[in-house]
């Protein structure tokens, strides 16, 4: 196994290692951690917590790639070591299965057939739903048992989720006794609903986990796709890509944001007048039509340039960073406005007069006194717009200017499923799955925001 590092799984890194820096210096501060215990003492915000931990933990695994080894062949020179030109991931090899067992074309969810009829031999024998090759094939030629089965695997399924469920519940248990051991019959403890929240959520979570391993050791769960493709695994996937395009852009677009809106605030002048201009003229430009126009020359790069990039996923891969970059330069003006408004404010505040009047550097200005009372918008406007990045991403695949046509995504799953809708009958089961998956990480996303927004809301202080 040759361990492969994209550019998107170093930038996806670094992101998370500036967000345990941020956490840890947020603690040693006291406003944001008072602030940090009000999110976490909200029982909507954990429980949103727990999904899109969830949700980050199968794309931290798809960010693992890898390359496999290839079996020795004559001829090889003794020593040489060859891999596979494909390029997998951790999440792969855990869904191996799903990622290994095509059937030919569609088929429904927990079928045993295939969805559209076919000749059955070449000899005239009529036409026929074939079965398939691996959903329902340990039930071998007679079917009748399918309900039974898929029950009993519904049952397995949920006993399996219960049996996970348990350990956190004891620790959580046992947590709750040793602080009532500290604060006497509890009173003082606020993490009540919040630990509570979690649980609940977590059993959810782990039961619908529960039930989907079992049914996907003996069917294809969420069906197939046009090519045989299990939709379960084509979904997992796509999380990765929605995270990245969330997240990537944010690393892309604080740094000018944070910087230009601080500036224009606080210097002004002809410096306030070129940052203003500057984003109105991006503002007055049609982002599709920006993005759209970006992407082709991006791709047009891509194209004559094929030496760059030593597998098509690095070739996808440098198409999704070109896809952050345009998103990020497209949607730094937004907080970057807002930053502007807040420093004309602070910058007229009685201790920033002071520090001018004892002779303090601007530079010094805005890295004490301005930049700390900014950051309670820059973590709303974050939160915020990382669900809408995430739509934002759908919609540019389904018109054909996102991700890479190869890369998995939510996007090209909806793309995939506009002509599947106009079948009869109709094939809605990759739409619905894309949907559901896209609409949980959207929504917890949002509540996380909602949560983090009053905490951090200097209007509801005390």
């Amino acid at each position: 196994m040759k361990v492969v590092i994209l550019w998107s799984d170093a930038l996806l890194f670094l992101l998370l290692a500036l967000v345990f820096i941020g956490g840890w210096w947020s603690r040693r501060q006291a406003h944001l951690r008072d602030a940090w215990r009000k999110v976490g003492a909200s029982a909507t915000a954990m429980a949103a917590t727990t999904v899109l931990a969830t949700f980050l933990l199968v794309g931290v695994l798809d960010s693992l790639h890898y390359r496999e080894r290839l079996p020795d062949v004559g001829g090889v020179p003794a020593g040489s070591t060859n891999y596979s030109n494909e390029v997998l991931s951790a999440l792969d090899a855990v869904l191996s299965p799903l990622r290994t067992r095509s059937e030919k074309t569609y088929s429904a969810p927990l079928a045993t057939y295939l969805f559209a009829k076919e000749s059955l031999d070449a000899g005239g024998g009529g036409r026929d739903f074939p079965r398939l090759r691996h959903g329902g094939a340990h039930l071998g030629a007679q079917l009748d048992g399918h309900g039974g089965d898929i029950a009993m695997r519904v049952l397995k399924g949920l006993g399996l989720g219960v049996a996970l469920w348990l350990p956190l519940w004891f620790f959580a248990r046992r947590k709750k006794l040793m602080r009532s051991g500290i604060h006497g019959d509890g009173a003082g403890d606020t993490a009540g609903p919040a630990v509570g929240a979690v649980l609940v959520t977590a059993l959810v979570l782990l039961l619908i986990a529960g039930v989907v391993v079992a049914l996907a050791q003996g069917y294809h769960v969420l069906g197939t796709d046009k090519v045989g493709q299990d939709v379960l695994y084509l979904t997992l996937k796509s999380i990765r890509t929605g995270l990245l395009i969330g997240t990537l852009t944010t690393l892309i677009m604080l740094p000018a944001a944070v910087l230009l809106g601080m500036l224009a605030g606080y210097v002004g002048g002809w410096v306030d007048d070129a940052i203003q201009y500057l984003y109105t003229v991006l503002n007055s430009i049609p982002g599709v039509l920006l993005i759209a126009a970006a992407v082709l020359m991006m791709q047009v790069i891509i194209d004559t340039h094929p030496e760059w990039f030593a597998s098509s996923a690095e070739r996808a891969d440098a198409r999704l960073l070109a896809l952050c970059l345009i998103l990020g330069v497209t949607s730094w003006t937004g907080l970057a406005r807002l930053l502007r408004g807040e420093t004309l404010k602070l910058r007229e505040m009685d201790y920033v007069q002071a520090a001018q009047a004892f002779g303090v550097g601007r530079l010094a200005i805005m890295l004490r006194h301005i930049l700390p009372n900014l950051m309670h918008i820059v973590l709303i406007a974050l939160v915020m717009d990382f669900s809408g990045l995430v739509l934002a991403e759908a919609v540019l695949s389904y018109v054909g200017i996102g991700v890479d046509p190869n890369t998995i995504s939510f996007g090209t799953m909806i793309n995939a499923a506009r002509m599947e809708l106009a079948r009869e009958p109709m094939v809605w089961w990759s739409l619905a799955a894309a949907f559901a998956f896209m609409f949980a990480l959207v929504l917890a996303a949002n509540l996380l925001a909602d949560a983090v927004r009053d905490a951090f809301d200097p209007r509801n202080a005390g």
